[in-house]
């Protein structure tokens, strides 16, 4: 796609916009010292977790400041305001925004200690030679910084930003109430348009993501077809938003949930029976004793990378804190713990030890559990016996439709997007 389209002053004058409304630029002197040192992170819920706020307070000895937000709301924050943190957590997806607005500086990958043991997922886009790539931008596309300051796949010492956690979205669904499905052969994002689901549906309410989980119930339901389902077509996103409107309007609709917590209250309030998830969500609502199901459809799954991103006004004593950070999250407990969770770090075999057998056989080899096995929350998430929905970890990102995007005509949809939310 071309990098200048992505830079439009209508999503930035948008988000300042939203940034005047509350967000307040800070420039307050640091401390020169390790111990005192504080690093700013704005990020999600997924990974912004009190337990690994402590525990890399306690491995690093500097103060950690986490302000968790929706994935749209963080977006807004870190495009229009890059002095209100030092690091920035979230999907690949926002990286061409950010760096179109100037909001991160480029990562020295030789400050980076891990980065030789980080596997080919990112660097090529596979994890796995016979794996598809999906349609869309595959990390690895976005990842290094090129001789003009644009972002591409070709090598080079500096990068937009540092992989570590990743994985593959579907939906979950409650299977006291839908019929269990066969994975990658009958469980497809149809079901989120399905009649028979009407007012126990939810959509993530995030303009980059829930326009493809949305795209993919379309296609999957034998409603339209794109012919680059990653890029769409302004005839396309019309297509696709005269369909879910006419299913909002039609009460299909419970809810459009903006962060993990949400879609867990949700699913465990019997607000819905089928949704876009994410995995901790997944994992959440079981502990809580809903037999959710994460889908592997079989049209594929929606791919996310996260990425760890500098701000651009980040230096001095912060900077050095905040490479210490990043390494630390690269450094096995990090993974160990995002593991429980469902999520994958771009270096797993650093993270195994930490690990039990049963633990890493199940999240990562597909095989199923000798015993039960706790989410990150301490209540049992999986049960003795159980095998990991779509199975090990090359299976599941052998198998990606698309990765979260921003698209050529990103702006078109994110106007189409909130029409549809206000219908």
């Amino acid at each position: 796609m071309a990098s200048t389209d992505l830079s439009k002053r209508k999503f930035l004058t948008r988000v300042a916009q939203t940034a005047a409304l509350g967000i307040t630029a800070v420039n307050a002197p640091y401390i020169y010292s390790k111990k005192t040192t504080t690093v700013r992170v704005l990020g999600t819920h997924v990974t912004l977790q009190e337990a690994l706020r402590k525990q890399a307070m306690q491995d690093l000895g500097i103060h950690l400041e986490f302000d968790p937000r929706g994935s749209a709301a963080v977006l807004q924050k870190a495009a229009a305001n890059p002095q209100s943190f030092d690091l920035y957590e979230q999907w690949s997806d926002s990286i061409n925004i950010l760096w179109q607005a100037g909001a991160i500086q480029p990562i020295d990958i030789e400050r980076l200690t891990y980065w030789n043991e980080i596997n080919s997922l990112t660097k090529t886009g596979k994890v796995h030679p016979k794996a598809r790539i999906g349609k869309g931008d595959a990390p690895n596309k976005l990842l290094y910084v090129q001789p003009d300051n644009s972002l591409g796949e070709t090598a080079s010492k500096k990068i937009s930003f540092m992989p570590y956690v990743h994985n593959v979205d579907s939906f979950g669904y409650n299977t006291n109430i839908i019929d269990k499905g066969v994975p990658y052969e009958t469980e497809s994002w149809g079901w989120l348009l399905d009649k028979k689901n009407k007012g126990k549906v939810a959509l993530v309410n995030a303009p980059t993501i829930g326009i493809f989980d949305a795209a993919l119930a379309a296609e999957g339901a034998g409603l339209m077809k794109f012919s680059n389902i990653g890029n769409m077509t302004v005839a396309e996103i019309d297509q696709l938003f005269s369909i879910i409107t006419e299913k909002k309007q039609q009460g299909h609709f419970a809810g459009f949930w903006a962060s993990v917590p949400q879609s867990v209250d949700y699913m465990v309030s019997g607000r819905v029976s089928i949704q876009s998830m994410f995995s901790p969500g997944v994992s959440s609502s079981k502990g809580q004793g809903v037999p959710v199901t994460y889908a592997s459809p079989k049209e594929g799954y929606r791919a996310w990378h996260g990425v760890m991103c500098l701000s651009a006004n980040t230096k001095g004593h912060v900077k050095d804190a905040a490479y210490e950070y990043m390494n630390w999250w690269l450094s096995g407990y990090p993974g160990a713990f995002i593991a429980r969770q469902g999520y994958y770090i771009s270096n797993p075999q650093r993270s195994r030890p930490l690990m039990t057998a049963e633990e890493w056989d199940y999240w990562y080899s597909g095989k199923p559990t000798t015993q039960a096995l706790k989410g990150t929350d301490g209540n049992v998430s999986i049960t003795a016996g159980e095998m990991r929905d779509g199975g090990s970890y090359i299976k599941r990102f052998s198998n990606i439709a698309v990765w979260n995007t921003v698209m050529d005509n990103y702006d078109y949809s994110l106007d189409k997007w909130y029409e549809f939310l206000n219908s």
